[in-house]
């Protein structure tokens, strides 16, 4: 074993130790919070070391502040035990308003808390705070499918329940699983990321201020509708990952875990090292025994009530530093990922999830959102690493949007573009993206906005003919995310509606809209109308997924760049058997290009980026065969003279017009290529 995996070992043998063994420690939420007993009996555990008393009020006591006072016990536990009443039903009814009442001070200071081990909790219309709402459904749901097989090629789609929604209005569960579910299932996508789970007071957040971390979003629906969305997406073979936050918590007092007990360190570190200072919230203090119990426990609880198959770990950079990532700019050196900037209780209870997650459910799986590139991050523990299975590639999107701000269409680098994209550690696997939620978001803008946003709500119709804005937005918006997809790493992931270039950034209401919903929403509504080239992205996105379906290159080895040429604005590159071309050029189109290639044989078209359903013009012929020669080319023995065979007439003068994503067969072997004609 490396160091670091020993100093995880030694941290697992004496939590073995102390709590049996790891398994029970980390399913605790079977003992905190309110658990039923056998007989309809209800204990009450809680961990409040500052605590002077403890009492539990509710609606099934009239809101008694002290008349169910918790017993003390050793470590800062309390416990409260309530008998059944005499019908035999449990004394605290399903769906109760309850409260924990912790007096702070010897003087009697009290304050009015929830459960941090809470299931559920809800806002009331007339106030600003949650109240804790005793879950405990007599049917509850049952899940009845099996969790799908771990995918072969990890293609995600990130996805916000609220606004998943044309409507200018909070979404649901329900809608989700009934509108939703079946675009995710044809568009190709094999996963499903979620996000804003995880309860959070302030809808604006996007879900990354938690107040609540045992309970489900109730402005989306109940427990049990999250769970039907759960199996209905295992039904249709689909993986679903959760958007989990343990990098940092809400600063929420009187509906979050800030102050449970009284005290700023209950369970983060106090004082400043315990307050994030651009994000204004608080920081976990990983060194708690009772704080493990609370995180550990919280990622088995989604896996084994909710049934998750995985988790994105977010804000992993601000784990890893005590300095948070704030004000540093990550350039590679070693010096930048060792050393006392380091925060080892962060890593080490990064390396016990991991380790916990993969021994307990050996097809989870973990993602970790890092900019810095730690290395060994997604490295196995017995290897000294932290047992992540992929990493976030934080560093194309914002490329993509650079390239787009800054550079004009003859500036491109290609060089460059293949560098970002293929820039990652040797064998640490990466889950890339054009786009996430971070560039839809107000203040930045998406793809499509920035290559089409003074034209996307008047020349989007199939029934006007192209202007030169639009048609150079479809095009590079296909090559984009096409090379993205091929070229960037071992994973693909898309936030919901960049498929089809949504044409709206991303804004929740807040006071600085008025409270807004109207861009807190997909319009999915523009894909299901026929006339619109929105529907056109959509299914160049759909089978792009099914084109790596079939052929699996993102499960393959890294690609092999044979072209990155800076005059004709060409890069061709070969992975999975499958050879990939793309035209960057502004203006420049070839009816002859000579491309290497990895073996000999006969090549056919299979995906056409310019093809007319794509929002191409359609200039190539589909049925062409090509044929390899023993023509040395770019380091290969093998090369192919690509030529457009052309359908309609071939015209030059094709200004700031891109072109082209092709795919073709060879002998049984399969390759993908895009010149453009």
């Amino acid at each position: 074993l490396k160091p670091s995996s020993g100093f995880l070992f030694v941290t697992v043998i004496k939590l073995v130790e102390a709590e049996g063994s790891m398994d029970s420690f980390t399913k605790s939420y079977c003992n905190y919070g309110v658990q039923r007993q056998a007989n309809n009996a209800l204990l009450f555990r809680e961990w409040a070391p500052g605590a002077q008393a403890l009492y539990l009020t509710g609606d099934f006591n009239g809101w008694n502040t002290k008349s169910h006072p918790y017993a003390k016990k050793e470590y800062g536990k309390w416990e409260l035990y309530l008998p059944p009443k005499t019908d035999k039903s449990p004394a605290v009814e399903h769906e109760t308003k309850l409260k924990v009442l912790v007096v702070v001070t010897a003087q009697g200071e009290e304050l009015f808390r929830i459960s941090p081990w809470a299931k559920y909790v809800n806002k009331r219309l007339d106030s600003n705070t949650y109240d804790w709402v005793h879950w405990d459904p007599l049917q509850p749901f049952l899940h009845e499918h099996a969790h799908p097989k771990r995918p072969r090629s990890l293609k995600i789609y990130e996805a916000h329940v609220g606004i998943a929604s044309p409507e200018a209005k909070i979404a649901t569960y329900e809608n989700f699983t009934t509108d939703v579910l079946p675009r995710i299932k044809d568009l190709g996508y094999n996963c499903i990321q979620l996000m804003a789970v995880m309860e959070h007071a302030y809808y604006a957040s996007f879900g990354y201020q938690v107040t609540n971390f045992f309970a489900a979003s109730s402005r989306f629906g109940t427990p049990e509708d999250l769970k039907r969305l759960i199996d209905t997406a295992h039904s249709l073979g689909i993986t679903v990952l959760l958007d989990v936050v343990h990098s940092h918590a809400s600063s929420n007092t009187a509906d979050g875990l800030n102050q449970f007990d009284g005290t700023d360190s209950c369970f983060f570190h106090a004082g400043s090292r315990g307050q994030h200072a651009q994000w204004g919230s608080c920081l976990f203090n990983y060194n708690s025994w009772e704080v493990l119990r609370f995180l550990l426990s919280n990622l088995r609880w989604w896996m084994e009530e909710y049934r998750f198959d995985g988790f994105r770990f977010d804000g992993v950079t601000s784990m890893l530093y005590h300095h948070h990532g704030i004000g540093v700019s990550f350039c590679g050196s070693y010096s930048e990922y060792f050393g006392m900037h380091v925060d080892e209780e962060a890593i080490v209870y990064l390396m016990i999830s991991n380790h916990m997650l993969h021994t307990l459910y050996p097809n989870c799986i973990t993602i970790a959102e890092d900019v810095s590139g730690m290395p060994g991050l997604c490295r196995l523990i017995t290897e000294g690493g932290m047992g992540f299975d992929y990493r976030l590639a934080m560093a194309v999107p914002d490329k993509w949007i650079q390239i787009l701000k800054e550079w004009k269409d003859e500036h491109w680098d290609m060089g460059n573009i293949v560098y970002t994209l293929t820039n990652r550690r040797q064998g640490e696997a990466v889950i890339c993206y054009a786009e996430s939620h971070d560039q839809a978001l107000v203040g930045d803008k998406s793809l499509a906005f920035w290559l089409m946003d003074k034209e996307m709500y008047t020349n989007m119709s199939c029934l006007i003919p192209l202007t030169p804005v639009i048609d150079r937005g479809l095009q590079l918006h296909k090559m984009i995310r096409l090379i993205t997809h091929a070229l960037g790493g071992e994973g693909y992931l898309n936030f919901m509606g960049n498929e089809f270039g949504h044409p709206e950034w991303l804004d929740f209401p807040r006071k600085g809209n008025n409270e807004s919903y109207a861009y807190a929403r997909r319009q999915y509504n523009l894909v299901d109308t026929e006339h619109l080239r929105y529907r056109q992205l959509y299914n160049f996105d759909r089978d792009m997924n099914r084109t790596e379906d079939k052929y699996g290159w993102l499960s393959a080895a890294p690609a092999v760049v044979t072209t990155a040429d800076e005059r004709d604005k060409v890069i061709a590159f070969d992975r999975a058997n499958v050879v990939f071309v793309f035209n960057f050029h502004p203006s420049n189109s070839y009816t002859s290009y000579r491309v290497a290639t990895p073996t000999p044989g006969k090549y056919k078209i299979k995906l056409d980026s310019d093809a007319l359903q794509y929002g191409g013009h359609g200039r190539l012929d589909l049925d062409t065969e090509f044929f390899a020669e023993p023509v040395a080319f770019k380091n290969k023995t093998q090369s192919i003279e690509v030529r457009g065979n052309l359908k309609y007439p071939f015209y030059t003068d094709l200004k700031s017009h891109h072109h082209s994503g092709l795919e073709l067969s060879v002998k049984g072997l399969n390759w993908h290529f895009s010149p453009a004609f």
